[in-house]
């Protein structure tokens, strides 16, 4: 499968989607993840993702458009996309979901180095900007204090790195798998990856959890999808950036579900992370 001819404005099109599902995924995976294992809530990702996916499956031709020649590669990234989206579950248990999403963003610059390293991407002095821009604004938002860091802090940590590799894989696995092959294997080795750690620590799912398992599915399934295609229409040093506007995003989800204040410096480091972006695709636009 080719990349399709580039464009800023479907990629970021395609990232809003992204981000929608993402500052979703915050709160449900909260609410998730605080009463069932997080193992748990994985394996219903999958299960229930699988069900959502396979009418586009079906439309797009059958489960044989789903085959594909890189079985190790997706083994490889879904391995690791797991044990980064485990981390990240249970770190949205343990510190607030702003703190989470700002460690989050360290994730720029581990995918910056690695597109350049291994897909050849330029990394141009307006992409450094905004990507430092960015840091800037999260820095703000976060204002960390002294001491060491927790362990939700670390996992947190983990979980960006570990996303970082993710999202550079999917740029080099679209040049020969389809978006939704990518997300249908996705959704089969991680649930079986997690299967047997789901069942050592199922527990019945209360009555009225299911409409946020339900969230986290659709949100962890169709979000992926967004990214990849994305992807398609431009490089990762592009896209990711785009990625900062979920800071604000998630500090509002924060106000609205759990009555988290908003300050000025909430309000100066979203002014930061938005500048970040418009100077980027900017300057991109213009092929500068």
């Amino acid at each position: 499968m080719s990349h399709a001819s580039p464009s800023l404005l479907k990629a970021a099109l395609w990232m809003s989607g992204w981000l929608l599902c993402m500052t979703a995924m915050a709160v449900a995976g909260r609410e998730t993840a605080s009463v069932v294992s997080a193992f748990q809530v994985m394996e219903l990702r999958a299960f229930i993702g699988m069900a959502m996916l396979s009418p586009l499956i079906m439309y797009e031709g059958g489960f044989r458009t789903v085959r594909t020649e890189n079985i190790w590669v997706h083994i490889f990234r879904n391995g690791v996309h797991y044990t980064g989206q485990f981390t990240w579950l249970v770190a949205v248990t343990l510190i607030p979901l702003a703190q989470v999403v700002s460690i989050e963003f360290t994730m720029p610059i581990w995918v910056a180095v690695m597109a350049v390293m291994f897909l050849g991407e330029k990394i141009t002095r307006w992409k450094i900007a905004a990507i430092v821009l960015g840091l800037v604004g999260v820095w703000i938002i976060v204002r960390p204090g002294g001491g060491e860091a927790s362990f939700g802090q670390l996992l947190a940590l983990y979980a960006a790195l570990a996303f970082a590799i993710a999202v550079v894989m999917i740029r080099f696995m679209t040049k020969a798998d389809s978006v939704t092959r990518i997300i249908f294997w996705m959704l089969v080795i991680q649930g079986a990856i997690g299967l047997i750690p789901a069942i050592m620590y199922w527990k019945p799912v209360p009555a009225d959890l299911w409409p946020w398992i339900v969230l986290v599915s659709f949100c962890g399934t169709f979000s992926h999808f967004c990214l990849a295609h994305a992807l398609r229409y431009a490089d990762s040093t592009v896209v990711v950036p785009m990625d900062f506007l979920r800071v604000p995003l998630t500090v509002l989800a924060g106000w609205l579900f759990y009555a988290e204040i908003i300050d000025i410096y909430t309000m100066l480091g979203a002014l930061l992370i938005l500048g970040g972006n418009l100077l980027n695709l900017r300057k991109s636009a213009a092929g500068k």
